[in-house]
């Protein structure tokens, strides 16, 4: 363990930082946490700039050793503190597992995660297009998880953390879950880990109250 604990920069609402949260919650690593203003652009001034020059959230600085980019801390997090518990190391298995990674920073981000922007921040996107791709993923995702209880194999891994945000938020950008039985079993797995953390909630979208 490092000798003084790790440092998560992050934001609530950010599907991509809760990401580290959860690793470091399922995977019980000290660390203080530090949330961006991110409305106050806090992620756009010389100082964070420094840390992830992207100015984007998360980035973590693990006694000196800063990483940024949600997907790569997760591998970071994994190698360095999980083992083949989280990323395994044989060929198949972790091309399995980067397999879900590209999909998160792919279809996950142009879908539910692009849809999810629109109604919680106002961004201007194409509202249709996004949920019509939010549903071409998730159809997938629900064929694949008939067939197995986790994105990449029998145990859950780094490929489940990436993805679980942005799919059970999914109705706050107006995608319904309710034709997916499989996706939503494997959140409830996802949700009954020891050391599991939810993101907040917002009621936007089909959670609007």
């Amino acid at each position: 363990m490092s000798a003084t604990p790790l440092t998560f920069y992050g934001f609530p609402l950010s599907g991509h930082a809760h990401r580290v949260a959860l690793m470091l919650s399922l995977l019980n690593v000290p660390h203080r946490r530090v949330d961006v203003d991110l409305p106050g652009g806090e992620h756009k001034r010389p100082e964070f700039l420094a840390l992830n020059a992207f100015g984007q959230v998360p980035v973590i600085d693990d006694n000196g050793t800063v990483v940024a980019d949600s997907n790569a801390i997760l591998v970071y997090l994994a190698m360095r503190y999980g083992g083949q518990a989280w990323l395994p190391s044989d060929p198949a298995g972790a091309a399995a597992v980067q397999r879900w990674l590209s999909v998160a920073a792919g279809p996950l981000a142009s879908g539910p995660a692009t849809a999810r922007l629109i109604t919680v921040f106002g961004a201007p996107y194409d509202a249709d297009t996004t949920v019509a791709r939010s549903h071409a993923l998730l159809g997938v995702m629900n064929a694949e998880l008939a067939q197995r209880d986790y994105l990449a194999g029998a145990h859950p891994s780094i490929a489940d953390v990436a993805c679980y945000a942005y799919v059970s938020h999914a109705p706050e950008g107006n995608v319904s879950l309710a034709d997916y039985p499989h996706v939503r079993a494997w959140l409830d797995r996802i949700e009954h880990l020891p050391g599991f953390v939810p993101m907040a909630r917002t009621a936007a979208g089909l959670q609007a109250v």
